[in-house]
Parts: structure tokens; C-alpha cells; sequence
């Protein structure tokens, strides 16, 4: 024992100290890392303010600066914002500004550093910018952030160092008294025993008896170690390929598992050169295939593939990928009829615009409905004549199907359906405007879950409910009691494969880069920024081509050194909003060119066609930057797939505010799309971002994706799903037990 004191104590000091000096150099490098960022933020915010504070300043106008500075307070990190427009006067500036801050001793605050004040309410980052423009005196814009949200990090950071070194301390010393004992004593045959892990992790009959209570408090120890840090969500394991399909063996065994959507993962075109199969450019699809290849179920969509019909058997199926087949889609043909009601005309004239509040007037006509109803009915035929069961799990997916999970309710009572509105959905008043606003609740709720991107639309579809609907809302558990079944609402954010299925195909990034330098005959220095979308209006791919000729404009440096490649899927070209905005995108493009006749290449290219997945990711891999200026959207898996893309660290996302990507991945450089300003000024900062600070912010995206991914996306919900069933069916068991007094 005493031998044992003396090798422990000096180890435990040392212990002690280690954590004591880790613990400051982790504050440290924390504050300085994000006293970086909010640097950035506030030249980024200076920026924009610059135009109208000059406006603002030259009129003279103190109550419109006010009132300028209080909507800039909307940032949540900004606590006070104030002018000083001469040092004997006091700033103008927001009520919180702190009185410790002078017009007369703003020049610390000028120089190169950290600045940081403490005040009455607490730590604050100060930055000073000028008020550049010609005016007849100089101006200061104070820039006042609240730190406090860096102080809750490093409390939090400080916790987890603390539990660490605790619980390294406590398992070597364990270690270090069996080790002494077993010296002291020399028993080697427990020696032996404990070296093939036998007596601690696995007691046997060779375990010493002076041994086993040691065992059993070291195995006291791992088990109290395992439940402190395993996390309290089980869902929250490392989610792949091979741990959904554990799931549905496990969780869901002998379950069949039907996925529903309107668009099929692969499509048979004719062509010169015989039958080719495309993978359509679709967020949906990109997050449901690689589900359906781990659940071998069946997919039913609407076969619109012009050799779609030459492809399929007697019963309308064909076993996919063609590579390597591992589920099958079922097809269903739609009459042009139904094409225009259903798809063209109450799903993307009404349902789509009415949801994504994209300035588009929602069109709703009763023949459509009629016919939306109808291919409703239609699907829910198939779901049950593909059921092998009555009692299957039902993947129904997006705005095309509001009444589907009704229709399957009534026909299949037992199922288990599961249904999730990709696009936004919109607040009670906008969704007001639909006249079949009661039925499509209805259906919806026909659901046993029914899953969003964000909590924002989950709130509200519940007010939805709340104003339209008679049901019973529990805002506690996200559940809502509609004509005696229950429908659990809940947020379940999408995400992409992970690893990216075309990194095994692709080519080294470098490779990628000088592939699109030379397809498009630009110089190794070149920079490219990257759009993805299908050309559609809710997309801003005109807001992100107007981001690019302002910051030509501002910085005529980047003219011939930078292009922007736009690569437009198309879209619904049937529909007269779209052949629109087709028309739009296009001389919106020329007429950028058109302002650069000399330049010795175009500031953007437009590239409006399909593209395989394949491609598509050459693109990312290559480009510096990629913009989504999504004017309203649900998640936008272009942001993730740009980051996957990425595994060298390098590349900056710039990434729309209204995207519900953003909420996941504030690193990026978030802007509001309506602000040419803004975004021009993002862009010219990522074009100027420096390596090291790509690659923080790089790491951090790509580990949140990577934890993240569509496996414990579809994971979560199945095991939700899991667990209804396994209550459900007990409760049957209950019920059908005879009742004794």
C-alpha cells in the first residue's frame, strides 16, 4: 500500500496540474477563435451599413440612425450599435450602448487587437469601423457584440475537462492498485487471468478470490463510465449504411418497408445510342436512395422516363441500381391529364408557391384538385396491392401527397406511415389561401409521423392544425389526437450519404480543378464559384448573379480572375412561371457579360442542362466557393453536398439565411439573399479567405454532416416508428386478454 501511495500521489498532482493548465489554454483559444469571427462579422455588417449611414449622415438625421441601428440589433450575437460623428459630441447610438465607450478615446479600439470591454452586464467584443464616402467630417460606426455566449461555451468546455481528468485519474488509479497488489503478492496466475482480460472484463473460475471484489468494482466503474458519456439519444451512434440496416433487422425485422414519392430515383430514356438510365437531379431523391438500398424495400413513384414502360415487367416493376440491385421500384403511369392537374398544376401552382412565400401568387382550380385527389387515390391502390403485409411501414414523401396517409389509414389500418414534407411549410395565414386547406390537414394527419427540417415549420403545421382543424393539440410532446388516431409531429432534418457514394468514383480534387480550368479554358489562378439548383424561382439564382456584378462593381480587381458557374437543371418547363424565370435567368446572365466585353473570361456561365450526379460533384470538388441563396427552402442538400465534397478543407460555403441548412451550419458565411450588398461582400471575403480559416470552418461543417447524415436521418424516424409499434401491438395484447374481477 505504501508503495502504491507513493506511485499514485505524484501521478495524481501531475494530473491535477495537466487539467489546470489545459484548462486556460482552451478558454484562450476558444475567445480567440470566435473574437475572429465576430471580426469578420463586423466588417461584414460595416459593409453593408456603409451606403445608407452616409446617405443618413449627410442628411443629418439622428432618429433615422436610431432606427436603422435598432433593425440591425436583429442580429442576436449584436448587443449595441453606435455613430460617433465627432469626438466632443455624444454617439448616436441604441439604448444598451455602453456609456463606458467615448467618441473622444476611440483610437485603442482602431489599432490591431483584441478588444474586449467588460461593462455592467458583462464581456463585450468592440469594434471600431470608419464611415468611409465623401462627407464633410469623419465618422465612426461602433460595432458592440455580446460575448456572453463565449463564456457559456468555455464553462461548458471547463465541465467536460473536469469529468475527463476525473474519471482518467480514477481508472488509473484502479489500474495502479490492482497492478500493486498483484506485484506485492505475485500471483501470477491471476497476472495471466487479467492479461486475457479474464476476472475484470470477463470473470472465470481462474479468477483469484481476492481478486473478484476488485473486478467487480472496476466493472462497477466501466459501466458507471459507459452510461456518463454514451449519449442519452441511443440514435446518436455513428450512423452508416450498415447500422440502418441493423435497425430495420433488428427494430423492424420482417417488416416491409414501401417508400412513396412522385419523382423515381432512376429513369429509362431513349437515346441514338440505345436505353440509358439517368439519376435525376433531386434533394429527395439524393437523401432517400441510399435509404432504400439499405431497407430492400419497393418504391413507387410515377414513371415519366420515355423508356420507362420498355424496362419493367408484367407488373410494372424494375429491380435497381443497375449495377448491383438492391430494392425495386414499382411505376405508375399518369395520363397528360393527370400530369397537368396533379404535378403541374394544384402541386407546383399551388401547393409549392403557397409554401415557399417566394413573391409567386399561388394559382388553386378545381379541376386540379380533382385531379390531385384522384392521383392520390391512385397511389394508395398501389401502396396496398405492394403491401405484403397489413400492417407495412410506409415512406410517404412531400407536398405531392397530402392525402395519401388518409387514404392508406382507411384502406390499411395497421400500417405504419410515416410522412415527410420536404419543402417549408407556410404560417396559418399564408396557408389560409388554399380553399382545401381542411382536407389536406386531414390527410396529413392521417399520419403516425409526420416530420419537418426545422422546429419553425413544425410550429406551424401545429398552428395549422390549431386554426383549421378539430383536434387535440399536446404542445408538450409535438402530438395531435385527429377522428381517434394520434400523429406524432416532429423535426427530423435531412442530410446526405456518408460517406458521398460518388467519392468512390471521383477524381483527386486537383484533378477535379484543373478538369474544369481547361473545359472552360481558364488559367490555374482562376477562381470559380459554383451554383447547383433546378431553375426554379425560389432558388435566388438571380439574387446570387446580382451578388456577383455588385461585387465587380465594388472590387474591379476580380474582373477576369473569378467566375461564377451556374448550373441549372431543368425545371417544370411547362408552367408559364417557370418558362419565366428560365427567360429571366438568361438575360439577366447576358446582360452581367454583356458589361465585360474585354474581359478575358465571362464573369458567369451558365450552364442550362442536366447534369449526372457524377458531374455535378466534379463541379464541387473543383470549385472555391458555392453559393445557395435559396429565397425560402426547406433544408438544400447542395449546402452539404459541397462540404462532403470537400475532404481536403478546403472551399467556402455562402449560404442563405432562409435555407433550413443554415440552422446546421453556422460556419458558413450566412446572408440574406435580398441584399446584393451583403452577399457581394460575402463573396469578396471567401474569395480572400485564408486557408487556415477554410479549413476551421471546413472541419467543423463536414464533422456535423458527418454525424449527421440521412442514415440516422431515416434512423430516427424508423426507430420512432419502431416504438409505436411495439406499443401498439402490446397494447392489442392487453386488450385481447381476458378480463378477470
Amino acid at each position: 500500500m505504501r508503495l502504491t501511495l507513493r506511485f499514485l500521489v505524484p501521478l495524481l498532482i501531475a494530473l491535477a496540474l495537466f487539467a489546470y493548465a489545459a484548462v486556460p489554454l482552451v478558454d484562450t483559444l476558444t475567445t480567440r477563435w470566435f473574437v475572429r469571427d465576430l471580426e469578420t462579422r463586423s466588417t461584414l455588417i460595416a459593409n453593408t451599413a456603409q451606403e445608407p449611414l452616409e446617405e443618413m449622415i449627410r442628411a443629418g438625421s439622428r432618429p433615422r440612425i436610431r432606427a436603422y441601428f435598432q433593425r440591425l440589433l436583429q442580429d442576436e450575437r449584436l448587443y449595441a450599435v453606435g455613430l460617433c460623428l465627432s469626438p466632443a459630441e455624444a454617439p448616436v447610438a441604441t439604448p444598451l450602448f455602453p456609456g463606458e465607450i467615448r467618441c473622444s478615446s476611440l483610437a485603442p479600439y482602431l489599432a490591431p487587437g483584441e478588444h474586449l470591454l467588460r461593462t455592467g452586464k458583462g464581456v463585450v467584443h468592440v469594434a471600431v469601423r470608419r464611415v468611409d464616402g465623401e462627407m464633410p467630417r469623419s465618422a465612426e460606426l461602433v460595432l458592440v457584440h455580446d460575448m456572453s455566449f463565449i463564456e457559456r461555451r468555455s464553462e461548458e468546455t471547463r465541465r467536460y475537462l473536469f469529468y475527463f481528468f476525473a474519471a482518467l485519474a480514477v481508472s488509473v488509479a484502479l489500474i495502479t492498485v490492482v497492478i500493486a497488489q498483484l506485484s506485492w503478492r505475485g500471483w501470477v496466475a491471476g497476472l495471466r487471468a487479467l492479461l486475457r482480460g479474464e476476472g475484470i472484463l470477463r470473470p472465470s473460475a481462474n479468477t483469484a478470490p481476492e481478486l473478484k471484489p476488485i473486478a467487480r468494482d472496476v466493472q462497477a466503474l466501466l459501466r458507471e463510465l459507459e452510461h456518463q458519456f454514451r449519449p442519452t439519444d441511443e440514435t446518436q451512434q455513428r450512423w452508416t449504411h450498415d447500422t440502418l440496416r441493423a435497425v430495420l433487422r433488428g427494430e423492424m425485422r420482417g417488416n416491409d418497408v414501401i417508400i412513396v414519392s412522385n419523382r423515381e430515383p432512376y429513369i429509362h430514356v431513349n437515346t441514338p445510342q440505345g436505353i440509358r438510365v439517368q439519376h435525376p437531379a433531386s434533394g429527395l431523391v439524393t437523401a432517400l436512395e441510399p435509404v432504400m438500398r439499405a431497407c430492400s424495400g419497393t418504391w413507387i413513384a410515377h414513371g415519366s422516363g420515355s423508356a420507362d414502360r420498355e424496362t419493367v415487367d408484367k407488373h410494372d416493376r424494375v429491380a435497381v441500381p443497375p449495377e448491383a440491385p438492391s430494392y425495386r421500384i414499382r411505376r405508375l403511369w399518369l395520363s397528360d391529364a393527370e400530369i397537368a392537374g396533379y404535378y403541374e398544376g394544384f402541386a407546383n401552382e399551388g401547393l409549392w408557391p403557397l409554401c415557399h412565400i417566394a413573391h409567386v401568387r399561388p394559382t388553386f382550380r378545381a379541376a386540379d384538385w380533382e385531379q390531385y385527389r384522384a392521383v392520390n387515390a391512385k397511389f394508395a391502390d398501389a401502396v396496398v396491392k405492394e403491401a405484403a403485409s397489413d400492417d407495412p411501414v410506409v415512406l410517404v414523401q412531400d407536398y405531392h401527397f397530402a392525402l395519401l396517409p388518409r387514404m392508406i389509414r382507411d384502406r390499411l389500418p395497421n400500417a405504419t406511415i410515416i410522412t415527410f414534407w420536404h419543402i417549408p411549410w407556410p404560417n396559418p395565414e399564408a396557408f389560409a389561401i388554399c380553399p382545401w386547406r381542411v382536407e389536406l390537414l386531414d390527410g396529413l394527419l392521417g399520419s403516425d409521423i409526420l416530420g419537418f427540417h426545422t422546429q419553425f415549420h413544425v410550429n406551424n403545421f401545429l398552428e395549422s392544425v390549431d386554426r383549421f382543424v378539430e383536434a387535440r393539440i399536446d404542445r408538450e410532446t409535438f402530438t395531435v389526437v385527429c377522428r381517434g388516431g394520434k400523429t406524432a409531429v416532429h423535426r427530423y432534418p435531412i442530410s446526405i450519404d456518408w460517406p458521398p457514394a460518388p467519392l468512390a468514383r471521383a477524381v483527386p480534387i486537383d484533378e477535379a480543378r484543373e478538369r474544369i480550368r481547361v473545359r472552360f479554358n481558364l488559367p490555374r489562378s482562376h477562381k470559380i464559384g459554383l451554383g447547383v439548383d433546378r431553375l426554379d424561382y425560389t432558388k435566388g439564382i438571380i439574387e446570387r448573379c446580382n451578388a456577383v456584378a455588385r461585387l465587380l462593381e465594388q472590387e474591379p480587381e476580380w474582373v477576369g480572375r473569378m467566375s461564377f458557374i451556374q448550373i441549372a437543371a431543368p425545371s417544370r418547363g411547362t408552367i408559364a412561371n417557370y418558362q419565366d424565370y428560365a427567360e429571366r435567368v438568361h438575360k439577366r446572365v447576358a446582360e452581367i457579360n454583356g458589361r465585360y466585353p474585354n474581359a478575358a473570361h465571362p464573369p458567369i456561365i451558365l450552364l442550362h442542362e442536366h447534369h449526372e450526379p457524377d458531374a455535378v460533384y466534379e463541379y464541387m470538388r473543383g470549385a472555391d466557393i458555392c453559393i445557395v441563396s435559396s429565397l425560402h427552402d426547406g433544408m438544400n442538400l447542395v449546402a452539404k453536398e459541397f462540404i462532403a465534397a470537400h475532404e481536403d478543407d478546403r472551399g467556402v460555403l455562402i449560404l442563405s439565411q432562409f435555407a433550413g441548412a443554415s440552422r446546421e451550419l453556422p460556419e458558413a458565411l450566412i446572408v440574406n439573399p435580398y441584399d446584393a450588398e451583403q452577399c457581394a461582400a460575402a463573396l469578396g471575403i471567401a474569395l480572400a479567405m485564408s486557408p487556415e480559416e477554410q479549413r476551421d470552418r471546413m472541419r467543423l461543417m463536414r464533422n456535423i454532416i458527418r454525424e449527421f447524415n440521412v442514415y440516422r436521418w431515416a434512423g430516427r424516424m424508423l426507430l420512432d416508428a419502431a416504438s409505436m409499434r411495439q406499443r401498439k401491438r402490446f397494447r392489442d395484447q392487453v386488450e385481447a386478454q381476458p378480463t378477470t374481477v
